[in-house]
């Protein structure tokens, strides 16, 4: 493969275009110019392995956007992010890594040319957040949506509401929909430490008081289904219905040395076996966004948060206590679930009567992560709306 070859095979696997398609005009005008551009640019230092084609749309899109005046090629660049699996976030992420070291002015350019082009490739709007004060602490409230049955999203441990991004789009339609950080995690990092089930039972109520939103559909997943529970035992009228995903309704042993761990190991030991348990191996490999973003947030936790956390979902103590009470629950299972398995699952939904048990094929814990749109479609199917 010649260096012309090599140019034009990088060019449209970063850019998903031919170059004559795209540099069409240049082509005509400055033969020379596009022979630099594909042989010498895509041919050469663009094509070397050292840093993945990701890496280098992140690289281009900030150098562009920090050089400023190049607003088309910028967007060009931001399209082939996309292409690359960079997500929207992380690209308004960078915008704001720019206004740092290149200035506001830059940055806010930066920022309408991402915008144009997420416009233009159709990606929703964010979620609208709120600063909201509960007990001792305060955190951060997302809301998708406007109108409609209220539905509140409870995360997993180690994360923060926005593993409940890639779903909240479709569950917003016909619904107001909120995802909030609990204790110890995202904007609620820091709250003060101990704190019990009870205690975040108690913040998921003051989210819905924060709202007005006297009944919600409860949604939780992990110990965000644990603090879902523990919200429907303690105030059973505040629950329009429960939906429980790859969770327990009682402590595992492991809850303990998890966090011991954390404390005596600190989070960089962390990181493979949670990410182990939470995602399947072909995800692991092909690292896609949420194992990015669950490396991450793992990885810059807290680790005396991380042993609260652990320690507070020690003291979840459900089993049993929701047989009986007056309304509709979802039971979602993940078929390839490593930590709370189908077994675990199902054995929570025989222990409430008249409850929906579900299994997503080829799903492993982290299901919103993983594979958003089979438990998008299982809410949406379980939850009314006004749509």
């Amino acid at each position: 493969m010649n260096r012309h070859e090599r140019g034009r095979r990088e060019y449209e696997g970063l850019m998903g275009r031919k170059p004559e398609e795209a540099l069409g005009a240049v082509l005509r005008t400055s033969p020379q110019m596009f022979e630099a551009v594909v042989d010498g640019a895509f041919g050469g230092a663009l094509a070397r392995p050292e840093l993945a084609r990701r890496a280098r749309e992140l690289a281009s899109v900030a150098i562009i956007a920090s050089a400023g005046g190049a607003e088309s090629r910028l967007a060009s660049h931001v399209r082939g992010a996309l292409r690359q699996g960079v997500e929207p976030s992380e690209l308004l992420a960078l915008c704001e890594h720019i206004s740092v070291y290149a200035g506001f002015p830059r940055a806010l350019d930066a920022l309408a040319v991402v915008n144009d082009v997420l416009e233009e490739q159709g990606v929703p709007s964010p979620p609208q957040l709120h600063r909201v004060a509960l007990a001792g602490h305060e955190t951060v409230v997302a809301q998708k949506g406007d109108h409609g049955p209220a539905v509140i999203l409870s995360h997993s441990l180690g994360v923060d509401w926005r593993m409940w991004e890639p779903v909240m789009e479709r569950l917003s339609n016909g619904r107001r929909v909120f995802a909030y950080d609990f204790r110890g995690h995202g904007a609620a990092a820091g709250a003060p430490r101990p704190f019990t089930m009870d205690d975040l039972a108690a913040d998921l109520l003051g989210v819905l008081d924060s709202f007005n939103v006297e009944r919600a559909h409860v949604v939780g997943l992990s110990m965000g289904g644990g603090i879902a529970q523990a919200a429907a035992v303690r105030a059973p009228g505040r629950v329009a219905s429960l939906a429980l995903l790859a969770t327990t309704d009682h402590a595992f042993d492991a809850f303990e040395e998890r966090a011991r761990s954390g404390e005596a190991d600190g989070m960089e030991a962390q990181i493979v076996p949670t990410l182990t348990r939470w995602f399947t191996p072909a995800a692991l490999a092909t690292n896609p966004w949420g194992v990015r973003y669950a490396r991450e947030h793992i990885r810059r936790f807290d680790p005396a948060d991380w042993a609260a956390a652990w320690r507070a979902f020690r003291g979840v103590d459900v089993q049993g206590r929701l047989a009986g009470l007056d309304f509709p629950t979802l039971v979602l299972a993940g078929e390839l679930d490593a930590s709370t398995t189908p077994q675990i699952m199902s054995g929570i939904a025989e222990r409430i009567p008249g409850s929906t048990y579900r299994e997503l094929p080829g799903t492993p814990h982290m299901q919103t992560l993983e594979r958003p749109e089979l438990v998008a479609a299982a809410l949406d199917e379980f939850l009314p709306s006004d749509r």
